[in-house]
């Protein structure tokens, strides 16, 4: 019986690898006779070398060198409004003039009042001489006299205040007043505007701070007027390092004598930083950017075949970006043929075909291609 058992348990155990390697020769024939996947598709370019500025790249925002809101100082009646909407206005010009009628007639009570006491101070003097006055007297009417004129002066700053001048030149905004109109202390009834020089602010981080200085050329770029070459220096370094973001504010200046600019528009700048060098530039869907490094795909022909080429992953080190460009600083040489768009399909040893029909974007100034 223990001989039988062991006789059909050595069956089943040869039964069972019989089937597993028929199995197996059945799996490698299918594998065999499966379609090899063919060459991936990628486009790609030769690496070159280009000089080019290096530049710190920031956003930032047009600020007029002198710029406010008007606003009336006290309540009162607009009797004559002499400005228009855009225009251009010198320092100390009149812009508005309120009803000022019961001001003055005060300041006329108040000059009469001084007139007198001047008067009497002068009578005064004479008397005080003659010591037909006592000394206290002559203090009590000297001090009326300075009582008298600083009312004078405080009714005529409060008629002063009832003519609203430009307090710089510039050019002003869209008015929202009108003859007639009561307007109360702080309305604002139009903006000014200084637009030539014109500032630029925009933030740096903190690590940059030893690339930056007074009188650095900057390179700006606005919506408005695309491919328009804007050009300022630093003009002020923020002496404080904002702790929440440890950004460092600079602020340019731009010549905007056309008066292209206007405050609050927003603009991308780049700072020039150290000399025009030599780099090693590939277009930035060329890099793939993982946790453990950035790569590129390297085409080279394959050992088995020359005429075929293959992508082999190498690891660069990338610099300062320009654009649509990125700078390389290590891993690759000049001349040697890169993927720059397609890399997601490829692996080390795959096959590929380059069509260059359609390539990537590799500007070192791109503009906006919607109008």
């Amino acid at each position: 019986m223990t001989k039988r058992m062991f006789i059909m348990l050595g069956a089943i155990v040869v039964l069972v690898a019989a089937l597993a390697f028929g199995f197996y020769l059945h799996i490698q024939k299918l594998m065999a006779a499966s379609p090899k996947p063919g060459p991936q598709t990628v486009t790609s370019m030769k690496v070159p070398a280009l000089e080019w500025q290096p530049q710190l790249n920031a956003v930032g925002s047009l600020v007029a060198v002198h710029g406010v809101d008007l606003a009336a100082e006290v309540a009162g009646l607009v009797r004559t409004v002499n400005f228009h909407s855009g225009q251009e206005v010198a320092a100390g010009q009149v812009l508005l003039q309120l009803n000022a009628d019961a001001d003055l007639a005060q300041l006329h009570i108040a000059e009469a009042a001084a007139e007198l006491s001047g008067l009497v101070y002068q009578r005064d003097q004479a008397q005080l001489e003659a010591k037909a006055i006592s000394q206290a007297q002559f203090d009590a009417d000297a001090a009326d006299l300075k009582g008298k004129k600083a009312q004078v002066a405080q009714q005529q700053a409060l008629v002063d205040k009832k003519t609203i001048r430009a307090p710089f030149a510039g050019r002003l905004g869209i008015s929202t007043v009108m003859p007639g109109q009561y307007v109360n202390a702080g309305d604002k009834f139009v903006t000014l505007q200084s637009l030539n020089p014109i500032l630029v602010d925009f933030n740096l981080p903190q690590q940059r701070l030893s690339q930056l200085k007074v009188g650095q050329p900057i390179d700006l770029a606005v919506d408005a007027y695309a491919g328009a070459a804007l050009a300022g220096k630093i003009s002020t370094i923020n002496p404080r390092v904002d702790a929440n973001t440890r950004n460092v504010q600079v602020e340019a200046t731009l010549d905007n004598s056309k008066h292209q600019l206007l405050p609050g528009m927003f603009a991308n700048v780049a700072v020039n930083v150290g000399a025009k060098g030599r780099f090693l530039t590939l277009p930035q869907t060329a890099i793939a950017y993982n946790p453990y490094g950035a790569t590129v795909f390297v085409l080279k022909p394959d050992s088995a075949n020359p005429k075929q080429l293959v992508a082999q992953q190498v690891f660069v080190t990338t610099g300062l970006t320009r654009g649509d460009q990125v700078a390389v600083l290590k891993g690759l040489e000049e001349g040697q043929e890169v993927v720059t768009s397609g890399q997601m399909k490829l692996k080390n040893g795959t096959p590929v075909v380059v069509d260059n029909t359609v390539q990537p974007a590799n500007s070192p100034n791109p503009k906006p291609q919607e109008h």
